[in-house]
């Protein structure tokens, strides 16, 4: 069974709302085992347990929230250990020339850094679920395909 983690940073809800929407979406898939944790509940560790890893944040001037890139940046003492596991990453955002982005990319950037596996997308937000402001039937669209697209993935891989 492939274990799959939605993590998120949300300050206003609409990160979090696109985050439950992720895993609602990926535990529909058979064979998998889904949590969906806020960053707070979470340590570096945890990244260990999990065969596919969903990231998301808010998009704050271009980048991640700080406390996204605190997880990402205590994971280094892990480094090397998440290779071979699915990513991926969600923002929103106030506007539609805020970042969006440059914030899914630099978390996917970290994500390859650890030379874990990221599929695109050709149709629709090539590099993840983007909201802006609220998440709307498109976004929410969007994050119940890249759910299921990795929740498929890492059961073809680790299930």
């Amino acid at each position: 069974m492939a274990r799959i983690l939605v993590t998120y940073y949300s300050r206003t809800g609409n990160t979090k709302k696109m985050a439950q929407v992720i895993a609602d979406a990926a535990a529909d898939v058979c064979n998998t085992d889904v949590q969906c944790l806020s960053v707070a509940d979470l340590a570096p560790k945890n990244l260990l347990d999990y065969d596919a890893i969903i990231m998301g944040s808010p998009t704050y001037y271009g980048s991640m929230a700080a406390d996204l890139k605190k997880l990402i940046d205590d994971s280094v003492a892990f480094h090397g250990k998440l290779a071979g596991k699915i990513g991926a990453a969600f923002t929103s955002s106030g506007n539609i020339g805020g970042g969006n982005e440059t914030t899914v990319l630099d978390i996917l950037k970290a994500l390859l850094i650890h030379g874990m596996i990221v599929q695109g997308s050709a149709q629709g937000d090539h590099y993840g679920p983007v909201s802006i402001g609220t998440p709307d039937d498109r976004v929410l669209a969007e994050c119940k395909k890249v759910g299921q697209i990795v929740a498929e993935l890492a059961g073809k891989l680790h299930g």
